[in-house]
């Protein structure tokens, strides 16, 4: 495995346990954190997912956020989950080579299927439309995963992979963000989807999407320009959907 360094210019902030390394994060923005600030803990007492969900924080696992202040609109923001998805994969595949690594519209990490790691955006907006802050909450199944998730779920020990410790995964995390951030941040959302495309999980097959007042069945196209999701429907339509669930078969 190739030596990997620590991010420059991005800090980093250690708890052994804490409520939520998202809301962390938040507090630190409110308090006026400028640099990019990495902050993790060994566990989380009320760790959440998307939609509201609790996230299982078990030790052993890697639960991070990053504190940033991207100076683009709230709305382009949006895409850095694309970004922090690509950045975990990078990770997984320091420490597991050969596995095979997919990505699940809009922010899973998959392996054989199954959710080895989410993503959880948070931000302010300023009155000029820009985000204020953004919070990228990750959180990586090294050592254990639940087993009553929605969408079935696994670990890097559970697909045979000696995990390394979540100090070890975060800094491979930090320093492939980084290189996913600045790409981002000077050329845009292109080399980001392209990326993103080229590890998709389940494209061309049929998905299920599961909106707030809805759901539809159809053939997953890929991603827009913008990172919404294109559902392919009967009669040749196609349909952009920029929230929601999606679940295969």
């Amino acid at each position: 495995m190739n030596a990997v360094a620590w991010p420059q210019g991005y800090a980093l902030l250690g708890f052994n346990e804490i409520d939520s390394t998202n809301e962390e994060a938040r507090r630190r923005a409110a308090s006026g954190v400028t640099m990019p600030l990495w902050i993790t803990a060994a566990r989380q007492t009320a760790g959440r997912g998307r939609r509201g969900r609790t996230w299982d924080s078990v030790s052993g696992n890697l639960f991070a956020t990053l504190l940033v202040r991207p100076e683009k609109p709230a709305g382009e923001c949006a895409q850095l989950s694309f970004a922090a998805a690509l950045a975990v994969s990078d990770m997984l595949a320091a420490f597991a080579p050969s596995a095979d690594f997919k990505l699940k519209w809009p922010n899973d990490v998959l392996s054989s299927g199954r959710k080895l790691a989410g993503i959880l955006l948070e931000s302010e907006s300023r009155p000029d439309g820009k985000a204020a802050w953004l919070a990228v909450g990750v959180g990586v199944n090294l050592a254990m995963f639940p087993e009553d998730a929605e969408f079935p779920a696994t670990s890097l020990r559970a697909a045979g992979v000696t995990p390394p410790q979540p100090k070890d995964a975060l800094l491979h995390l930090a320093a492939a963000f980084a290189k996913w951030y600045e790409a981002w941040r000077a050329q845009g959302f292109a080399p980001v989807r392209e990326a993103w495309l080229a590890r998709a999980s389940g494209i061309g097959s049929r998905i299920r999407a599961r909106l707030t007042n809805e759901e539809i069945i159809g053939v997953f196209q890929g991603i827009d320009e913008s990172g919404a999701l294109l559902l392919g429907l009967p009669g040749g339509v196609s349909r952009a959907i920029a929230a929601g669930e999606v679940f295969f078969g």
